[in-house]
């Protein structure tokens, strides 16, 4: 029996497994093998029944936030998710790969003073508002979802849910955690890439350690390229454990921790030429091979929860994260006049180092509470929460590189320079409180009104000392505390003509302080400015108008939204003091978001999801972007979709594709802009046993060039053609 024999070996030397060893948990350990070994496994994402293997599903019923206490169905706001079985037929194997599933969210180029995931959704930047299981995971990093079951995307302001930031959604990543179930998941993927990944899910009840007792380990091991570029290299090493106890009871204690390791080649694609992408085969590159991207990211959660009856619930979670990066990165740059000869231009490498450390620390509580007054009924979600966020980056620019021709550069080149001396050192802390209450009453079966209040408070310690670029020399020191303290609210009126569907109209509202991202400087161009400090947060209100409805018993839902996000007091420079920015323009993000997930039978499985968005600027100062200047990195189509067929019992097929319409890079003069352009992905499955399945994930099927990730200054492109090929072993 695998249960007790991994279990013992897996603790053999420690005091748990000392505890194992007594008779008396013995006998009852014993006993629970038994149990374990007569009820049925769930094997990762695929299920074994009495009549063979089946897929899971795609859609997903519940957020598994608690704030939301009503099903998706039910709740006014569009919340797309990822779910465990599309991960896995879609073999993603990092973040970016998750968001091509989620049309709305675009994906933006690392710059100087962001490394790691920067995700845009509804054209709104939304790097800061990175959550994994409701706690933000603010780190500098490209995160690998191997300890993900799923991704919930929140679209719109939820400042009253999330805290700062959330413009246009937000990105909470769920977390593999115990369960009582046992499993063992291996993979072993190899690609036309040059990728090779190895991942283990190991899910074990351990009734030795007391009632609902129950461990999980995940590991991952990752080396690998894009295919059709020369250059960036991804490696990459995570472990994530998880114990849990007293699952099943009234009270449950879970202590989870993730440990990820990167050292990569960082690849920033290719440069601007004037106000196109030049004209060079995908796979050039003009970085240096002994360029390096390396990060760390150590997170510890602790969670608890009690139930004391169905009607009052708590929950509360600690967490500490520890993040540290550092890296040497080129980005390629052209000075030429536009109409140079392409054989004649020299690109620049500009070459950027830096290191920094960042920390984290929270607490949340929060209680639920089900109250009858007379015929209305309410679902209250009441909590508080409070933390510590730090981070001090070292950055710099090195000097006397040599360039490299267009063309044909140099990607084997021996680095040189003359000096790396630091621009700037900076140190953040930002200390964060927040309260909030949110009620959703139900007036009878058909009527709901959702209504929420938070109070947050932001308090900010900034320090920075710069350099002479050149020298190295100390050249001034800044400091400055400020402290921001806003109300965020939330509302929805839901209307519900049938139990299998809802119309809803919500409105939110969200904040952003000029540190939001844990720091005053706004720009790596120049002298490192500072150009929000002391000002008032941006605000933004969104209001959405929708319908979710339910098919096929359930099994498929539909969903449609109409929706318009507003920043009245958008960051814009100052006329009156050059170098600052103030409060004084309006932009605009509204369209139409429509999907659908589920099985339209029973061996069919569909996810698809289109938007509209139309972004611009509705009022701007002399200097800022112009009265109806585009949103960056907004296209005004997106599409994508996924569907698999489960042919027989053994073979189940897939194919899908993505829609991404022309974006903007730079919304100023010089104006910059990608094209649009389709990619399709296919996918099949043969499984030899219960246990035991090969897959191939082909990608980019059409070998097409296109643009995938966008900054003002370089561009990345996308990979080309690729195959996965990967065997799974389940018990």
């Amino acid at each position: 029996m695998f249960s007790h024999r991994f279990s013992s070996q897996l603790l053999a030397g420690t005091a748990i497994a000392l505890t194992m060893s007594t008779p008396a948990f013995a006998d009852e350990a014993a006993q629970k093998d038994e149990q374990v070994a007569a009820a049925p496994r769930q094997l990762g994402t695929i299920s074994v029944t009495s009549e063979g293997i089946t897929t899971e599903d795609f859609k997903v019923d519940q957020s598994s936030l608690g704030k939301f206490t009503e099903k998706l169905r039910d709740t006014p706001q569009t919340i797309d998710t990822v779910s465990a079985e599309v991960i896995e037929q879609r073999n993603i194997t990092s973040m970016q790969d998750a968001f091509r599933n989620v049309p709305g969210i675009t994906i933006g180029a690392s710059e100087f003073n962001w490394q790691g995931n920067n995700p845009n959704i509804r054209g709104f930047n939304s790097r800061g508002d990175m959550f994994v299981d409701g706690m933000r995971d603010f780190g500098m990093y490209f995160r690998d979802p191997f300890n993900y079951d799923h991704i919930e995307v929140l679209q719109g302001p939820a400042s009253m849910v999330f805290g700062r930031g959330s413009t246009g959604g937000v990105i909470n990543s769920v977390s593999k955690e115990a369960s009582l179930d046992s499993r063992i998941f291996g993979s072993l993927n190899f690609g036309t890439d040059g990728t090779k990944r190895v991942a283990a899910d190991i899910n074990e009840a351990m009734p030795e350690l007391g009632e609902g007792a129950a461990v999980r380990l995940n590991a991952m091991g990752h080396d690998g390229s894009v295919a059709g570029r020369d250059g960036g290299k991804q490696q990459r090493w995570g472990v994530a454990g998880s114990l849990a106890l007293g699952l099943g009871t009234p009270t449950r204690l879970v202590l989870d921790f993730v440990h990820q390791a990167n050292n990569d080649v960082p690849d920033y694609g290719l440069p601007w030429f004037g106000t196109q992408v030049a004209d060079v085969p995908r796979n050039n590159f003009y970085g240096f091979s002994s360029d390096y991207q390396r990060a760390k990211a150590d997170i510890v959660t602790l969670k608890a929860d009690h139930d004391y009856n169905d009607d009052l619930k708590l929950h509360a979670q600690v967490r500490y994260g520890h993040y540290s990066r550092e890296n040497r990165i080129t980005e390629p740059q052209i000075t030429a006049a536009v109409g140079t000869p392409v054989a004649g231009v020299t690109v620049n490498r500009n070459v950027f180092t830096g290191f920094a450390e960042e920390s984290f620390l929270q607490a949340q509580m929060d209680a639920r509470y089900n109250l009858v007054t007379g015929p209305v009924t309410h679902a209250i979600v009441a909590g508080i929460e409070g933390g510590r966020e730090r981070s001090n980056p070292w950055l710099g620019f090195a000097l006397g590189v040599p360039g490299t021709n267009l063309l044909t550069p140099a990607k084997n080149a021996f680095f040189s320079s003359t000096s790396t001396p630091p621009n700037i050192i900076t140190d953040t802390t930002a200390n964060t409180f927040g309260i909030y209450a949110i009620d959703t009453i139900k007036i009878n079966e058909m009527f709901q009104v959702v209504g929420g209040i938070r109070y947050d408070n932001v308090d900010i310690n900034y320090g920075g000392t710069r350099y002479n670029a050149t020298t190295g020399a100390f050249v001034s020191a800044d400091r400055f505390l400020t402290s921001d303290s806003q109300f965020s609210y939330r509302g929805g009126l839901v209307f519900k003509p049938m139990e299998a569907g809802t119309v809803y109209f919500s409105y939110g509202n969200s904040f952003n302080p000029s540190s939001e991202n844990l720091t005053f400087v706004t720009s790596a161009r120049g002298a490192f400015p500072v150009q929000n400090v002391f000002l008032e947060p941006e605000k933004n209100t969104s209001y959405e108008l929708g319908t979710k409805w339910e098919w096929m018993d359930g099994r498929l839902a539909t969903n449609a939204a109409l929706f318009r996000t507003t920043k009245d007091n958008a960051r814009v420079p100052n006329p009156a003091t050059p170098g600052f920015n103030a409060l004084g323009g309006t932009q605009r993000a509204q369209g139409l978001d429509v999907s659908v997930t589920g099985r339209v039978t029973d061996a069919w499985q569909l996810m698809a999801g289109y938007v509209y968005l139309d972004g611009e600027v509705t009022k701007s100062p002399t200097g800022a972007p112009a009265v109806g200047a585009p949103s960056p990195y907004a296209p005004k189509h997106s599409f994508s979709f996924w569907t698999s067929y489960q042919i027989t019992e053994q073979v189940l097929i897939g194919g899908g594709g993505q829609r991404v319409g022309l974006r903007y890079a730079q919304n100023t003069a010089p104006i910059r802009f990608v094209p649009g352009y389709w990619t399709f992905d296919a996918m099949a499955q043969y499984n030899l046993s219960e246990h035991l399945t090969f897959k191939v994930n082909l990608t980019n099927l059409t070998d097409k060039y296109y643009y995938d990730a966008l900054h003002q200054q370089h561009v990345v492109p996308g990979a080309g053609r690729t195959a996965m090929f990967a065997v799974n072993l389940n018990y």
